[in-house]
């Protein structure tokens, strides 16, 4: 009698024991940092990818079968870590390099982050990232694409969007296309602001247009967040370009579209770096006055039923808006950086380092439009890519460049309104 209720005592406590240890996996939360722009002159774009990372965590935290091959999607929570769910912590980086590098300072050191994300601005990813690296955390960003970044020999640094290298070759061939149907694309004006992104993008591709023979290239600077730039509109109605390439954040790029109205200036091809041409907020303020500039984007919707045209769906039912390029690579370096943590089976930030290292994606588990995913020896993804994109028809942009994966065929010369 007395061994039975020793076993039953013994049964119970295994349970007991079984049963929390059960509750601890499963209430187990690996935090990650996410810093953005959520106020300041890009904080439309701070929201946007703000839902777009919610809806990722949201993927990540419950099982969605329904994405096929995209990691993470068919358990609920990271396997690696026995369940456990993942918890973003954002922060405001106010627009500010200083600002983000005290919002880097306190993820790690307050809120205990195993890594962070961030930061939309090149400017500020360059001084939160130096954060990171003193204090050995893995930093990814999905979206800053000045080239030094990759350039400091950092070892916690990594990227997964395709940078101004990559955009020189891009739009060199693109441009070489049009010429072959009849545009005139010999001299270019690149149009950028003083920041860390659009004075590297500007240095970057007139530096690789001047190798590949294009020496035509004017320079069009001026200061971030203008209130004024009748100057620069007026430098480009005299100079005459033959293509106007725009390297500019969502609030100047709707200052532009604007006084080139005023000003009734359309060049014959307008052509965006991405930034804040593809922010849903320029398309409702001014779209209507940009029809036909063309985009740079690695962003598609895919046929209905795809994963990625599944997660449009989820972001647009978050957010109210489409889902455009700038969102997307928020969600695809969210989705690189999470998987390397559930692969480590640790928050130890070594591992998950190592992990990063190791990432080899393929084309089919990524809802972006690279080759895959894998990093060098700086941090940059080698298998980053994108293609050309145009506003036709309205408030919509179509895949127009490469011919192979275009929708419509490119439309010249520029519309506008």
């Amino acid at each position: 009698m007395a061994l039975r209720h020793v076993t039953r005592l013994l049964c119970a406590a295994a349970m007991s024991i079984a049963l929390t240890a059960g509750a601890k996996a499963e209430d187990k939360v690996v935090k990650i940092g996410a810093i953005l722009p959520m106020s300041g002159g890009t904080a439309s774009i701070g929201a946007h990818a703000k839902a777009a990372l919610e809806v990722a965590m949201d993927i990540i935290n419950n099982a969605h079968p329904e994405l096929g091959n995209l990691p993470l999607a068919k358990n609920a929570g990271l396997a690696g870590l026995g369940g456990a769910k993942v918890e973003i912590v954002f922060a405001d980086n106010q627009g500010s390099p200083a600002t983000g590098q005290n919002q880097a300072l306190r993820l790690i050191t307050e809120d205990k982050v195993a890594a962070v994300l961030g930061a939309y601005q090149s400017g500020i990813t360059l001084t939160s990232s130096a954060i990171a690296e003193k204090y050995g955390i893995p930093y990814l960003t999905p979206e800053s694409v000045a080239a030094n970044l990759t350039e400091r020999g950092f070892k916690w640094f990594f990227r997964t969007t395709p940078i101004a290298p990559d955009f020189v070759r891009i739009y060199d061939e693109f441009l070489s296309d049009m010429k072959a149907a009849g545009a005139k694309t010999d001299s270019i004006a690149l149009v950028h602001d003083n920041t860390e992104y659009g004075t590297s993008v500007a240095n970057t591709i007139a530096t690789g247009f001047k190798d590949k023979g294009r020496s035509g290239v004017i320079d069009v600077a001026y200061a971030v967040n203008a209130t004024d730039v009748q100057a620069q509109v007026l430098q480009l109605k005299e100079k005459k370009p033959d293509v106007v390439l725009m390297i500019s954040y969502t609030s100047d790029a709707i200052l532009f579209a604007k006084t080139m109205q005023s000003q009734d200036y359309k060049p014959p091809l307008l052509l965006a770096d991405d930034a804040g041409y593809s922010d849903p907020s320029f398309i409702k303020a001014v779209g209507k006055l940009s029809q036909g500039v063309f985009n740079r984007s690695s962003w598609a919707v895919g046929p209905a039923g795809s994963p990625s045209a599944i997660i449009a769906g989820m972001y647009k039912k978050k957010s109210g808006e489409e889902m455009d390029d700038t969102v997307g690579r928020q969600m695809q370096g969210f989705f690189v950086l999470v998987d390397a943590i559930d692969r480590a089976g640790s928050t130890d930030p070594a591992k998950i380092q190592a992990a990063l290292k190791a990432t080899d994606l393929k084309t089919e588990q990524l809802i972006m439009g690279y080759k895959g995913v894998k990093f060098d020896e700086k941090g940059q993804n080698i298998l980053a890519s994108a293609y050309i994109i145009q506003l036709q028809d309205g408030e919509n942009y179509v895949s127009v460049w490469p011919k192979a994966n275009a929708e419509k065929s490119p439309v010249l010369p520029y519309k506008a309104w």
